[in-house]
């Protein structure tokens, strides 16, 4: 791959930085053994690399910081550019969760700035009600104009709600689709596939659970067939799933630096990772139905209200129930996803990971709008062969 601004060892830095990840990760989950920030969870979810990057022996914590300032050094060498910003954040974020792995306590500011790598704030009142506003012409349009706001998303939601034997066969429909399109749009998925597997009383909607070959799936919500659509492009093709193919492929082979492999790292690459899912429909062309569109902007609505709620929870200690009437308000999410938002909030390490869907559906999504025909194929290659945050992601094509 031709790295645009990138130095000489490039390369080499991308090993350094995958190892020391890596090292990072089996040292927090040797000194935590599961009781830690991260509990089993660790700093990196899934690593495809083992044979390709091993990880860095790394004694202790004091050991991390030395491979992180001999790092800074050579990043700071780097020309101004989209490499240079993504490694400086890249590695700004490793040193927040360093000194969160050493038992510093960090303010939910620091975490959103330093390990998250995004603002620390909330989405704006006025820019919540014109996401409603929005929301509500979609709605005429679609012919729900009775009532209040609340009540036709309720009624919306509730007249398209699958069945729950009607789940499975949907999902495998729609992956079938999903994939079809992710071959013929970003990359060559071969043989790989996901069943459906159902849970109850956990923190998330959807999961991939890549290594075991299955979308884990709140069965505690009731699921439209555009917000199944949603969560197959987020979770599998060509969202997570899809990305871990792409970037383990092209480490092989050498067109992408090594740390393309750290594409699951709880750390500033957390926010395209989920804004590449939360595009997914977008990214494959494949708003087919007004149903698309208002799931779209509703899920919009949810992810900027639950950023909003988790500042307000963590960053302004507002009691719980001040936060869920909040999400009650202005996300219009069902009970479920409320409590759900709150439990995913309040974890130590974690929680500030809440804000990496709107802002890395924006970073995405604002990106990809901007795009002329002809740079499709060097945005794909950016976007899945590349490591990015939000500011390094926007820089494309400038």
């Amino acid at each position: 791959m031709d790295n645009q601004n990138a130095a000489p060892n490039d390369a080499s830095l991308g090993r350094q930085l995958t190892a020391l990840t890596i090292g990072m990760d089996h040292l927090e989950r040797q000194l935590s053994r599961g009781h830690g920030v991260l509990d089993s969870e660790g700093l990196v979810p899934i690593y495809l690399g083992d044979k390709l990057v091993p990880p860095l022996a790394l004694s202790d914590w004091d050991a991390v910081h030395t491979e992180l300032d001999d790092l800074e050094r050579q990043v700071a060498q780097y020309p101004a550019g989209a490499r240079h910003a993504f490694l400086e954040d890249m590695l700004r974020s490793l040193r927040t969760a360093t000194r969160l792995f050493e038992g510093e306590v960090l303010s939910f500011r620091e975490k959103l700035e330093g390990l998250v790598g995004v603002p620390a704030q909330p989405i704006s009142d006025d820019g919540l009600l014109e996401m409603h506003g929005q929301l509500e012409e979609m709605l005429n349009q679609a012919g729900m104009r009775h009532g209040t706001l609340a009540e036709r998303i309720g009624r919306w939601e509730e007249e398209r709600a699958l069945a729950s034997d009607q789940l499975e066969p949907i999902f495998v429909e729609l992956m079938a689709e999903a994939q079809r399109r992710t071959d013929a749009r970003i990359y060559p998925t071969g043989d790989y596939t996901m069943r459906l597997n159902p849970l109850r009383d956990v923190p998330f909607t959807a999961r991939c659970n890549f290594n075991q070959g299955q979308m884990d799936l709140n069965m505690d919500l009731k699921f439209t067939r555009a917000a199944l659509k949603h969560l197959v492009c987020h979770e599998v093709f060509p969202g997570h799933s899809t990305q871990l193919l792409y970037t383990r492929d092209k480490a092989a082979s050498s067109e992408s630096t090594a740390d393309v492999l750290l594409c699951t790292t709880n750390a500033v690459t957390g926010c395209v990772q989920e804004g590449i899912g939360d595009q997914g429909v977008e990214l494959l062309d494949w708003v087919e139905h007004q149903d698309d569109a208002v799931h779209a902007q509703l899920r919009r609505v949810r992810s900027a209200s639950a950023t909003s709620a988790a500042w307000y929870q963590m960053g302004e200690n507002w009691p719980e129930d001040r936060v869920m009437t909040f999400l009650e308000r202005y996300s219009f999410g069902q009970r479920p996803w409320i409590e759900g938002r709150i439990r995913f909030a309040s974890y130590s390490f974690r929680g500030p990971f809440i804000a990496s869907y709107w802002f890395g559906n924006e970073a995405v999504r604002e990106v990809r709008e901007g795009l002329s025909e002809g740079q499709w194929p060097a945005f794909i290659e950016t976007l899945y062969g590349q490591m990015h945050s939000p500011r390094s992601l926007r820089m494309f094509g400038s």
